[in-house]
């Protein structure tokens, strides 16, 4: 399925009627004054080249940063300058500085839902030519599905640093004491049914750890797939706006009372980086988001409940699977002025040797998942992912419209919609929905709200956007 053509982000779609040129000047002005507050790096004097890149404040992330002695030893004449910002934050400023031109960054950190849109858009710049004259890169060792979702008209405008889809984490051993079997395909009905009879707020220990944290990234993230099974949509395939049907308003009210009766406590403002310290630190039961949470709560050396763990296919309704497709990957902007040492950079954390670089160097249990077929034969990564290998791959596999929802829709994705839109319309809803999480309102307010900000972008297009 194509992206459809690019339209600049509506800063305000309760009031997105036309397309005038006097609202695109503004809103570039807006990420251009976005982007300018980003304090752009200047290039190195001499023969030392700098780049800049811009990643995700998540745990591999990091571990790349760290192991950046292994890079300087083989790219000695390029420096690299980090710019590290939590998820919202990124995507805020690296899409204001891309869509500006801004120039700040020679490497940028985005996802399978920007990668075509930006290569449309001549945004960032083509990667086959590079990766096929990288001797022994080897773009078709790619997990396909990623692959697919990070190429334009063929060719991969992106590379994936790891690859996700979602499931379900449980505590194996709490279980058994407890007389329960996870079912090989559970519903949504009963894993709210264990969450609650696990849960124990007197001892700080919650039957499920979900996303509350506003952010289209965030809480929308797993909340997307649950409105999926459970039969809704953002959009219909007229492009009517549907946030308020009784599809939706069931799963989000199943969403928001199972954190409220077996949720972790403040799950308003937690996001990932808060379920991974949970559920790692041993206080929750369960937890359901993205595959690459394996990378954190299966590393001995920072979680108690290593080798403690089963896992779980996402959580159904009425479909016959739930989980998303996304992929963190790196991509070169192009208004790079240093686009062999950026490609430099890029190629040496995404390549093989860097999955055993990290295994070796950090530890089996912390190599970035996802990314490609042949991380899965190394011998040590096997042995140490003999729990969720096959469930990371099934699920990633498995992550389609076809069997993860039930209405069709014109948009892709799974747990984002791809329109250029989305950004800010999914982060005004994520705000209603964690506004609903906190007790702040009722979900039928919040709804009636998300539905009031999504029917503007519907309109447009309808009226010859698509």
């Amino acid at each position: 399925m194509k992206f459809p053509p690019f339209r600049a982000p509506t800063a305000h779609p309760d009031r997105a009627g036309s397309r005038t040129g006097l609202r695109t000047t503004k809103l570039l002005a807006v990420a251009a004054a976005a982007a300018l507050a980003l304090g752009g790096c200047a290039p190195a004097g001499g023969d030392q080249e700098t780049i800049v890149v811009a990643i995700v404040a998540n745990p591999q992330m990091r571990d790349a940063v760290s192991l950046q002695d292994d890079f300087k030893s083989k790219h000695p004449g390029v420096d690299v300058k980090f710019v590290t910002l939590p998820e919202n934050e990124a995507r805020a400023k690296i899409t204001a500085s891309v869509a500006t031109g801004g120039g700040e960054f020679d490497v940028v950190m985005i996802s399978n839902y920007e990668t075509e849109m930006w290569a449309a858009n001549g945004w960032i710049d083509n990667l086959q030519p590079l990766a096929d004259a990288t001797e022994g890169y080897d773009t078709g060792d790619f997990i396909p599905t990623i692959k697919d979702a990070l190429s334009y008209e063929g060719d991969m405008y992106s590379v994936p640093f790891y690859g996700e889809s979602s499931f379900l984490v449980y505590r194996e051993d709490l279980f058994k004491e407890a007389g329960i079997t996870m079912p090989k395909n559970p519903t949504w009905d009963e894993i709210g049914e264990i969450a609650r009879e696990l849960n124990d707020p007197a001892k700080d220990f919650a039957g499920i750890c979900l996303r509350g944290l506003a952010g289209w990234g965030e809480v929308m993230a797993p909340l997307d797939t649950v409105i999926n099974t459970y039969g809704g949509q953002w959009f219909d395939t007229d492009w009517n706006a549907k946030l308020n049907t009784p599809e939706v308003k069931a799963a989000v009210t199943d969403y928001v009372d199972l954190l409220h009766d077996a949720g972790q406590p403040g799950a308003a403002t937690s996001g990932y980086g808060d379920c991974i310290t949970r559920y790692s630190q041993g206080k929750a039961a369960m937890w359901y988001d993205a595959t690459a949470m394996v990378s954190s709560i299966e590393d001995p050396a920072s979680s108690l409940v290593a080798g403690k763990s089963q896992y779980a296919p996402a959580p159904v309704k009425e479909t016959e699977a739930a989980g998303w497709l996304y992929s963190w990957s790196l991509a070169i902007p192009s208004t790079s002025e240093h686009k062999d040492a950026a490609w430099d950079f890029v190629s040496w954390m995404t390549n093989k040797d860097y999955i055993k670089l990290v295994g070796n160097q950090i530890g089996w249990e912390r190599v970035p998942p996802g990314s490609r077929q042949s991380t899965y034969e190394i011998p040590e990564y096997a042995a140490v992912a003999k729990a969720y290998a096959k469930p990371t791959l099934d699920a990633m596999y498995s992550a389609k419209q076809s069997t993860s929802m039930v209405n069709p829709v014109p948009y892709p994705g799974l747990q984002f919609v791809g329109i250029p839109e989305f950004q800010d319309l999914g982060t005004r809803v994520s705000q209603q929905i964690s506004a609903a999480i906190a007790g702040q309102k009722s979900v039928d307010e919040a709804l009636k709200q998300a539905q009031q900000y999504a029917e503007p972008i519907a309109k447009s297009y309808q009226e010859g956007g698509k």
